[in-house]
């Protein structure tokens, strides 16, 4: 029987089941919304303490003026504990957030479908298991969907509604004017391994664990590049250390798995072996980095003897006349001598801006000499934290003299191993392109997967905005090149990139 429209404007009481953090946090903003609230859990004065520390957080409020006296008062009459699900029976939309196991989940939908009105939505706050998998379990599955909150939940302002196979269209009517209602952003999303922003997010992490695994980079090195470079707030290093590999790691393996081992999203091996070693990030109090009461130990730098800065000439390659442009600029601001000629001279430092390959493939095409030649990373114009990088055959004292004279811009300078794609290209190429086949796929429209990431992950831009900003044929150039060097089919380009590059279209055009 599909859930009617019958009293759909008013939502009446929400039951909120579970009140670990996810259960907590959706029952503070409900309450503080100003609906009435019902908390349960089946574990002994669990819901007493939430709903305990709920009130503790309104307090705070109230102390920092984003809360007045009625407004404090009202909030809490508004949640009640309750001693059993039978106490849910007036609810009209009840939210597990309990333990993600998909047979534990369907259990309690079944025991809901005895108690709850023919008209009461069941949500689930899975961040995982399938929607559709989940609604199997009651005999109502077009009342089921999912409402995915992320934590801390009063702080994280998106939410994703999803719609199983069998969900009614009024089912999520109903629970974006709920979200809303609580102050939150609702999108909706199809049910799929992820949703959206587990989704979007694979290639962060998945990416940079690829990078330090073949050798480029130190893992701080790769975080101070995406932070100082890129600007995401945390290196995905860091992370992962936040998070916590017991989290991060099964999420990895999952999303693989669910999508029948696709290239784009595989784990890796260092996560797998830090699992396993109990090396979990912050939590355990050793993770990439070390923590101590729950923040990071600086790591005492090892003093380096300063290289004198490049004095010589220095050649700029022409055959990226775009990519070349900031690296320019960069060097006049450092004061170099810049070698103004068609061919390097035989003692001249020469750089290179590839998009996609790394330098020796660069020194071959352009028959350069290898020992003297570099290349710099130009896709973010030269801004923030430079990267460097050498290639097998580069000497190392000009490798470090080259550094010297670019910090003299008063940037930071990474010098890398060689690398198609450096780190950021790699990285960013890399998120907007799953962003572009989320896209193709449906999964969401191109405009609630740019909100869902920039406020569910806080990356400085929507994926798909990033594309358009850098450019999608400079996207699709990257991914291209990196596919040809490397094989490895993770880097494919999405056919929503291929096409809209081709076409001078936005990457957020629909059809």
């Amino acid at each position: 029987m599909p859930v009617t429209s019958a009293g759909a404007d008013v939502i009446g009481a929400i039951g909120v089941i579970g009140a670990g953090a996810m259960g907590r946090g959706i029952a503070q903003i409900a309450a503080q919304a100003g609906m009435r609230v019902k908390l349960f859990d089946v574990q002994p004065d669990a819901a007493e303490l939430a709903c305990k520390a709920v009130v503790a957080q309104w307090e705070k409020l109230l102390q920092k003026g984003k809360l007045d006296e009625q407004q404090f008062r009202t909030a809490k009459q508004q949640l009640q504990v309750v001693a059993s699900l039978n106490q849910l029976a007036d609810c009209g939309i009840v939210i597990e957030a309990i333990v993600e196991k998909l047979e534990v989940k369907r259990a309690l939908f079944q025991q809901l479908d005895a108690i709850v009105s023919a008209d009461c939505i069941l949500a689930t706050n899975t961040s995982s298991l399938s929607v559709t998998a989940i609604a199997a379990g009651s005999a109502r599955p077009e009342r089921v969907a999912g409402l995915h909150f992320f934590n801390p939940v009063p702080l994280m302002k998106v939410a994703e509604v999803i719609a199983g196979l069998l969900t009614g269209p009024e089912v999520t009517r109903r629970l974006f004017e709920f979200t809303r209602q609580t102050g939150h952003m609702p999108v909706m999303t199809k049910d799929t391994p992820g949703f959206i922003v587990n989704h979007a997010g694979r290639a962060y992490g998945t990416e940079a664990l690829r990078i330090l695994q073949e050798g480029v980079a130190e893992f701080p090195v790769i975080d101070a590049i995406m932070r100082e470079a890129a600007g995401f707030r945390l290196g995905p290093f860091e992370l992962l250390d936040l998070t916590g590999l017991d989290v991060s790691h099964p999420v990895m393996e999952s999303i693989y798995q669910q999508y029948y081992q696709e290239p784009r999203y595989r784990p890796s091996v260092i996560t797998a072996q830090r699992l396993q070693a109990g090396i979990l990030g912050r939590k355990t109090g050793r993770g990439f980095y070390h923590y101590q009461d729950g923040k990071q130990i600086a790591e005492a730098d090892v003093a380096e003897a300063p290289a004198a800065a490049w004095s010589g000439w220095v050649w700029i390659s022409h055959e990226n006349p775009d990519a070349a442009a900031p690296v320019r600029a960069l060097l006049e601001r450092c004061g170099a001598n810049i070698e103004n000629t068609p061919e390097p001279s035989a003692d001249s430092l020469c750089l290179v801006c590839p998009l996609g390959e790394d330098v020796s493939t660069c020194v071959a095409r352009q028959k350069l000499d290898g020992h003297r030649t570099l290349g710099i990373d130009s896709l973010l114009d030269c801004q923030g934290h430079i990267s460097l990088m050498s290639n097998p055959a580069t000497d190392a004292g000009i490798a470090q003299q080259a550094r010297a004279l670019l910090l003299h811009s008063g940037q930071a300078v990474s010098l890398i191993q060689d690398s198609p794609g450096f780190v950021v290209q790699r990285m960013l190429a890399s998120i907007v392109n799953i962003a572009c086949d989320m896209a193709q796929q449906g999964i969401c429209t191109p405009d609630d997967l740019d909100k869902a990431v920039e406020l569910g992950l806080a990356y400085p831009f929507g994926p798909l905005a990033w594309g358009d900003k850098l450019g999608a044929s400079r996207i699709l150039a990257i991914l291209q090149n990196m596919l040809a060097y490397t094989g490895d089919p993770r880097y494919r380009p999405s056919l929503w990139l291929s096409r809209r590059a081709q076409l001078g279209l936005s990457l957020k055009h629909k059809y």
